[in-house]
């Protein structure tokens, strides 16, 4: 029947005002924040960068080419194979073998029991490496689907990282997509400085300490500019690396008054550190960031208490960069940005106007159509068409989601369906008025035999907004998030708010003739 009890109407009605406070959250000054909740702009709304990258995974390649050489030794000198001739280049490997041997290789290449050197992937059904014979000379390098896996394990790391590095830098609601087998999409809406953003991603912040050496070591050495531009000799040998790091964060300096980076090592680099800054105190320290030397202090001490400091000539910003990009990680691959956009604030305006004015448009019309249709119904179905709208995007600040152009086309598509679920209950109450006596029983079945319609119509629609959200990517996810909540709203409004409106109505005038 269209009674209501009392708990279940303080319930609607509490539930309502609840979500809808949140929507003028977003109604509040940045200087003067209740709770700090609102609606974030999209890309498109409130302008930003739009970058495309792209990792390169070359010199990737070549270090796991070299780190095969090892092993491939090992296998070779344990199957008793006399090769010669051994060359590693930047993408193979390759010796000679005589002919007799050449058979062998291939069945112990390609087994799949303890087979360390040339690993099975199982998810492609198929060995990282292959091989060639070219005039009795064997050449090994990565199989396609090697290489396609060696891609993928840097592409998800890459994207993982970058995520990290644009959450440090405090950019709210940033887009981060795969695109392809190699490149990454960054949109960073109202970003204000894309620069420092660009510089950030652009570093592949491999970090590790090496000695400096007055004469050419046995290890190997590689000549490095310092920041005041000495030329310096640097042990290849690596002391400890960026891996090692547990946290590092931005001080200023005590004694110097100079912006430094502070780091922490894990159990395992404090070790290696202690170790080497006891056995050459006096020498100095190369710190080095992606082959460039920041700092290359003297050991003055033994540091044993897995804890130091980087310092250089930096900014403050420039040290808190550095800290953010020791925290978030070395990048596996160098990456390259391909495509850069940036959407000005003017279009982000334009494209609100937009969609305001054809909200208010299609909104202004739905009111006067259903009231001129329905009368004092019709302001019954346009009041829950307010709150519907309300609870929308009172949902939409609790979530803090992002809107974007489409999702503006969301709502006004909500709109058009919530009236279509109030047309539809009306136009099946007229039916019920026809044939009924009682206006209570036509107002009731009517409600009751339209809802069968009204959820079919809502809930295909809303199983297509789940499609779209799942297998689609930004804008589009954002039309689908707005379109679902936007269905969920509208059945509420229209099976509680409106209903019970209705029958308050309905309940008053019982005695008296009724019309739609």
């Amino acid at each position: 029947m269209l009674s209501f009890s009392k708990i279940k109407v303080i319930f609607i009605y509490i539930l309502f005002i609840f979500i809808s406070l949140f929507a003028f959250l977003n109604l509040q000054k940045e200087n003067n924040l209740i709770i700090d909740k609102k609606v974030n702009l999209g890309l498109d709304l409130q302008g930003g960068s739009y970058l495309l990258l792209e990792i390169d995974t070359d010199p990737l390649i070549k270090e796991r080419i070299q780190n095969k050489v090892v092993p491939l030794k090992k296998f070779l000198n344990k199957n008793n194979f006399s090769y010669k001739n051994f060359n590693i280049s930047s993408k193979k490997i390759s010796f000679d073998l005589d002919n007799q041997e050449i058979k062998n290789f291939d069945k112990l290449f390609f087994s799949e029991k303890d087979n360390l050197l040339n690993l099975f992937i199982q998810k492609y059904n198929a060995y990282e490496l292959e091989y060639k014979l070219v005039d009795n000379s064997i050449e090994i390098f990565f199989s396609k689907f090697g290489t396609l896996n060696i891609n993928n394990l840097a592409l998800s790391q890459s994207i993982e990282i970058v995520r990290r590095r644009i959450d440090d830098t405090g950019t709210k609601e940033p887009t981060i997509l795969q695109r392809g087998d190699k490149r990454i999409l960054v949109e960073l809406p109202g970003i204000k400085d894309p620069e420092r953003i660009k510089n950030l991603l652009g570093k592949t912040a491999q970090l590790n300490f090496r000695l400096v050496s007055d004469e050419k070591s046995e290890f190997g050495f590689d000549e490095l500019i310092s920041e005041v531009g000495e030329k310096l000799i640097v042990n290849k040998r690596i002391i400890f690396s960026g891996e090692n790091l547990v946290d590092a964060q931005p001080r200023m300096d005590n004694e110097s008054n100079q912006p430094i980076v502070s780091f922490t090592l894990d159990r395992l680099g404090s070790q290696k550190f202690g170790k080497s800054t006891l056995n050459n105190v006096g020498k100095r320290i190369a710190i080095v960031l992606d082959n460039k030397i920041i700092s290359a202090p003297s050991i003055r001490e033994p540091i044993t208490g897995g804890s130091g400091i980087i310092s250089g000539d930096f900014s403050f910003q420039e040290a808190t960069d550095l800290a953010l990009l020791l925290r978030s990680g070395a990048l596996p691959t160098p990456l390259e940005i391909v495509e850069e956009r940036t959407v000005g604030p003017d279009l982000g305006k334009d494209s609100i106007n937009s969609g305001a004015v054809s909200l208010i448009i299609g909104f202004v019309l739905v009111i006067f159509f259903m009231i001129f249709k329905y009368r004092i119904f019709g302001l019954i179905a346009n009041f829950a068409l307010i709150a519907n709208l309300l609870m929308l995007v009172g949902i939409l600040t609790i979530l803090e989601a992002t809107l974007t152009l489409p999702g503006i086309a969301g709502i006004i598509l909500t709109v058009g369906m919530a009236v279509d679920a109030n047309v539809l209950i009306f136009e099946r109450i007229k039916e019920e008025l026809r044939t009924e006596k009682s206006i209570i029983h036509a107002f009731d079945s009517g409600y009751k035999r339209a809802k069968i319609t009204v959820l079919d119509a809502n809930i295909t629609t809303l199983i297509a907004a789940i499609i779209l959200f799942i297998f689609g990517s930004g804008p589009i996810k954002g039309f689908a998030v707005t379109l679902g909540i936007g269905i969920i709203t509208t059945l509420y409004s229209a099976y509680f708010i409106a209903r019970h409106l209705t029958s308050l109505i309905i309940l008053k005038n019982k005695n008296d003739k009724v019309t739609l």
